[in-house]
């Protein structure tokens, strides 16, 4: 057990799936695990450990923005052994060619700052994804038809942010979206050497204003669980 993780040892597997939302992270371990088993509620974020396909999974909450993802990162990480993260969560795009209900798979993260920036200090560390997972995950989005844009993404701390001229940056140097948590997850996969990457299904079109209906959002995540079940154990 740790200061937030009620799971006793061995009840976390060595493939961790991070949707922000603990409500979320029930739902799919439900609808994709077999015999999943809840191993953690502290503080509400629920941990499910079950096994895809003869695998073991947990599907574990992270929630929201990078200093809790990275409270959760590390002690899945560091204290159960956990050895491939992949965030499942929604994105904001930003260039007109990226749709709502696309993939972006989050090649590297963009940030303004994020908990590990006390490590780093003056050194601007680009933190990226890892290549198998990476591949693995843009073949099963090709092989289920889903559309998918493979590139950078930026990493926010602000949920209601008001730099217009922000958004027309990132966009004029190619960023394709932009999220919550996905920049800490990848530094501290590479400080701990361990394997991450960000599978994002685009909720919202931060340039039109367009944004998925709630009904349909669950049916679009549902396809971003199969792509990273799929690239962990590929």
């Amino acid at each position: 057990m740790t200061v937030h993780i009620g799971a006793k040892p061995g009840e976390i597997a060595e493939t961790v799936l991070l949707p922000g939302d603990p409500y979320r992270a029930r739902w799919a371990a439900q609808t994709f695990l077999k015999d999943a088993v809840l191993v953690n509620e502290v503080r509400g974020m629920l941990g499910y450990t079950g096994t895809w396909n003869g695998h073991r999974v947990t599907i574990h909450g992270s929630g929201m923005g990078m200093p809790s993802l990275s409270i959760y990162a590390n002690e899945l990480i560091r204290d159960y052994g956990a050895k491939t993260l992949i965030r499942i969560g929604s994105a904001g795009a930003l260039p007109a060619h990226v749709k709502v209900r696309d993939i972006i798979l989050a090649q590297t993260c963009s940030t303004i700052g994020s908990p590990s920036r006390t490590i780093f200090k003056e050194l601007n560390f680009a933190p990226c994804a890892d290549f198998g997972l990476l591949r693995a995950a843009y073949n099963a989005a090709r092989d289920n038809g889903t559309t998918t844009h493979v590139g950078g993404i930026y990493s926010s701390d602000t949920f209601y942010d008001e730099r217009p001229d922000l958004w027309q940056e990132l966009t004029r140097h190619g960023c394709l979206g932009v999220e919550m948590e996905a920049a800490e997850l990848y530094m501290v996969a590479a400080r701990h050497n361990a394997r991450a990457l960000a599978i994002l299904t685009v909720s919202d079109h931060i340039a039109t204003g367009e944004a998925l209906p709630s009904d349909q959002r669950e049916r679009s995540f549902g396809a971003m669980v199969e792509i990273a079940l799929k690239a962990a154990f590929t």
